[in-house]
């Protein structure tokens, strides 16, 4: 891999641009198949013509129904590379999920499987053309013989061979740039999931920037994100095919599988979310493998322990970490590859390239220095907002045009971010604010302790009290942490109960569930 293509038009065009230069280069593997840059590019102009014979034009949106797969990002460029819009749906979403997504994104398209694992899809495809009036069409990526109304792939591509060369051509000329090519729905943690509208040159600056920060070549990288987060697609997906690179998709997490890819694969960047390294460390024949391939480690989405940092570290690669929400396309704030652990435990780095930060009170006026104060930014990548949603758009921008993340934040004296809770997650005890993540990160430094999720509960007394949930690498009693905390926080920041858990619930992107927590309170 030689040097990183300039910015162009369209996030669909980088396929295209490598097959031009590295046909032969494997883009995408799976199960040991591999496909090059040229039978990518080749697989997104087939799809492409066959979108357009079915009358998909500019604005029209398209979704997916997959795990991580290489047909995924097939179906994604595809769609974009004719202004559609490109709209991912996870494979563990029930039926009323994935009725909530189709009737506000309001597909003419959905592309399919039948098999996902063990879980059938016929009565929920069945139902989704009866529920959803936009639903123009059903194709199946695996299966010729599908419920009534689907249509297999095979058939589907073959009415795309009319469409000429010069109308594909005109399709694209006419999109790119600030135009939206992707919906992610966010989580829905505080309510029903809003449609975040992202744009191409968003998505090709944030990929550009990304790998400038973290250079890999070759780069190499495994996928098993849901292919409905900006973790599959933003994070791991994108920024590979912009660097020429080789994305290995796992269709379901496996930590003794991925272990094994990462060494067979030679995988030069372990990305992923926090509870997953655990997972990979404490394999019994984590040792025999080899990873020294492997030359940076990143995780995002979550904090980090201290002492899960130093074991990566002890592994020899440089470490980073960044934060970033949807609608920001990921990016906030990075650390360039590093070994400084202080750093990394204790903060999300400075501003990623291009993006402004201040840190805002209740009344968007900056705050002092050291002071906790709202994330606010403002940068080229930030979303076109919320899809259908113009209030909600409104409300998440300020006057001046910073998007409010909700996340609280100290800035440090080296000009790093430590993210200290969520403005809905902080709570008033004893008439004092009370940041979750600084008690989560006092807990996580005790030796015992694995992980720790601290979320409030009313109180008649101090209006609201801490409960911790943790769990644990080494025996402990709630008595032993509650000292340590006391030792280490302020009386009203200590948690008033301590659980010991087993597990802790898991968001599909491995985020912990806080609103399961508290629903555990009553």
């Amino acid at each position: 891999m030689s040097g990183l293509p300039p910015e162009l038009l369209r996030i669909s065009d980088y396929a295209g641009w490598h097959a031009r230069r590295r046909p032969d280069a494997v883009a995408l593997t799976l199960d040991g198949h591999g496909w090059t840059y040229a039978e990518l590019a080749a697989a997104v102009d087939r799809l492409a013509r066959a979108l357009l014979a079915a009358g998909i034009g500019k604005g029209d949106r398209v979704a997916t129904l997959q795990p991580p797969h290489p047909a995924y990002l097939v179906d994604f460029l595809a769609t974009a590379s004719i202004g559609a819009i490109w709209v991912g749906l996870n494979p563990r979403y029930r039926l009323d999920e994935l009725l909530h997504v189709l009737t506000d994104a309001e597909p003419a398209i959905l592309l399919a499987r039948r098999h996902i694992g063990d879980r059938r899809y016929d009565e929920e495809l069945a139902a989704l053309a009866a529920a959803c009036p936009s639903l123009r069409r059903i194709v199946l990526h695996d299966s010729a013989d599908g419920p009534p109304g689907s249509e297999p792939m095979a058939a589907f591509l073959q009415s795309g061979e009319a469409i000429g060369q010069e109308r594909l051509e005109r399709a694209r000329a006419g999109c790119g740039g600030r135009d939206p090519c992707l919906i992610v729905y966010t989580s829905g943690s505080t309510g029903a999931p809003k449609g975040a509208l992202l744009h191409h040159a968003g998505l090709a600056r944030f990929s550009l920037a990304q790998n400038r920060l973290w250079p890999l070549s070759p780069l190499r990288v495994i996928n098993y994100f849901p292919i409905n987060h900006v973790g599959s697609v933003v994070d791991c997906s994108l920024p590979c095919l912009v660097a020429g690179g080789t994305t290995i998709f796992m269709e379901k997490f496996d930590p003794a599988e991925c272990l094994r890819l990462m060494a067979r694969e030679r995988v030069t960047l372990w990305g992923s979310v926090p509870s997953t390294f655990p997972m990979i460390l404490d394999l019994p024949d984590f040792a025999d493998h080899d990873l020294s391939a492997v030359e940076l480690i990143i995780w995002g989405g979550a904090a980090m322990g201290e002492e899960m940092i130093a074991r990566l570290a002890a592994l020899g690669p440089a470490l980073a970490t960044n934060y970033g929400m949807t609608e920001t396309t990921s990016a906030i704030t990075a650390i360039a590859p590093t070994r400084d652990l202080e750093r990394l435990a204790n903060s999300v780095g400075p501003a990623f390239p291009g993006v402004e930060i201040r840190l805002s009170g209740a009344d968007d006026a900056p705050v002092g220095p050291g002071e906790v104060g709202e994330v606010q930014t403002r940068s080229a990548l930030n979303f076109l907002g919320y899809w259908r949603r113009p209030d909600a758009t409104a409300e998440a921008f300020t006057s001046d045009g910073y998007f409010r993340t909700g996340d609280l934040a100290v800035l440090r004296p080296d000009g790093c971010y430590r993210i200290v809770g969520r403005i809905k997650e902080m709570y008033k005890s004893g008439g004092y604010n009370v940041y979750p993540r600084e008690v989560e990160a006092v807990l996580e430094s005790h030796p015992a302790v694995e992980e720790a999720a601290v979320v409030a509960m009313p109180d008649p007394i101090w209006q609201e009290i801490g409960v911790a949930f943790v769990t644990l690498r080494a025996p402990a009693d709630p008595a032993d942490l509650y000292v340590w905390c006391r030792a280490r926080l302020a009386n009203y920041k200590l948690p008033k109960r301590i659980e010991i858990e087993q597990d802790l619930p898991l968001l599909p992107i491995g985020k912990i569930d806080k609103a399961a927590l508290r629903r555990r309170l009553g």
